[in-house]
């Protein structure tokens, strides 16, 4: 695919993010149901005209990442809670990443926190910057407004099919970091947290993606493969799925058919909030598609 292609794949894909992430932000309230919300945004993007990425994630207070409802999931908003919702759209595997992080108590500052450090960073893209300086802008915004970035998730690079790619932006700064090129398409993402400013998995799981094709035995193992191939190497959820009990996704996981994404959760149970939008890197500076 032609750079101009993806770049045009990129920006339409960013265009229904951005409806989607207006349209779902009022809904967003105690006593909804999650499940409600991450079946409005993976279909809306449908009704669009794009694809989900990922399925809609949705981490609340101290889960920071990874979180999707189960099938017939009854949990609900709750008053105070810090909302993370992080969506993806691909048009024929051409990715754009954004996430909002919505309040719903006095967490204002915090909130703040995550956007103003994504708006800092956002003004130090061009081609030929140094992710290390990214990461610099997004810490000084986050410790200056009093609380931490987290320092084991990234923003990342987006290729066809791949929503983690190279390079890594860290949400801090590093000794050495990666010079961006021109045409690059990159999601930055800062996370700011009143706690320890690290992750940590904590068991649940709901989100998978295919790593490697090969035959497998049980007629339940190849049903399952079958079903996932229209998301080729894109995560997906297991309430996409007709039937995915656990004890067969468990094994695809550990025959390495399958990569499972645990929810990740502030080590010290501080409250997190994220900021992202996709950008694509021009010579004196980026295009925010999202």
């Amino acid at each position: 695919m032609e750079i101009e292609e993806v770049h045009e794949k990129t920006i339409k894909a960013g265009e229904v993010l951005k409806q989607v992430k207006e349209e779902v932000r009022p809904f967003v309230k105690p006593e909804v149901k999650l499940l409600e919300i991450a079946e409005f945004v993976e279909n809306r993007i449908r009704e669009l005209g794009a694809e989900p990425a990922f399925p809609c994630n949705i981490s609340i207070n101290s889960d920071a990442a990874h979180f999707t409802p189960k099938k017939n999931d009854d949990r609900v908003f709750k008053e105070g809670d810090v909302v993370k919702l992080d969506i993806g759209a691909h048009i024929d595997g051409i990715i754009a990443d954004t996430a909002i992080t919505i309040d719903l108590g006095d967490n204002t500052d915090l909130v703040m926190a995550a956007e103003k450090a994504l708006e800092k960073a956002i003004e130090e893209v061009y081609a030929g910057a140094d992710t290390s300086v990214i990461g610099e802008a997004i810490e000084k915004e986050i410790r200056e407004m009093g609380f931490k970035p987290i320092i084991n998730l990234t923003g990342h690079g987006l290729l066809p099919y791949i929503t983690h790619a190279p390079p890594t932006i860290f949400n801090y700064k590093t000794n050495r970091g990666v010079k961006l090129e021109e045409g690059m398409v990159i999601a930055i993402e800062p996370f700011a947290t009143t706690g320890a400013g690290k992750v940590g998995e904590r068991g649940e799981t709901e989100i998978y993606s295919l790593l490697t094709k090969r035959p497998v035995r049980m007629k339940q193992e190849r049903e399952i493969l079958k079903e996932i191939e229209p998301f080729k190497t894109l995560p997906f959820a297991k309430r996409w799925l007709k039937k995915a009990p656990n004890i067969i996704m468990n094994k695809l996981v550990r025959e390495g058919i399958l990569r499972d994404y645990p929810v990740l959760a502030e080590i010290e149970r501080g409250l997190v909030s994220q900021a992202e939008h996709t950008l694509i890197v021009e010579d004196n500076g980026a295009k925010v598609v999202t």
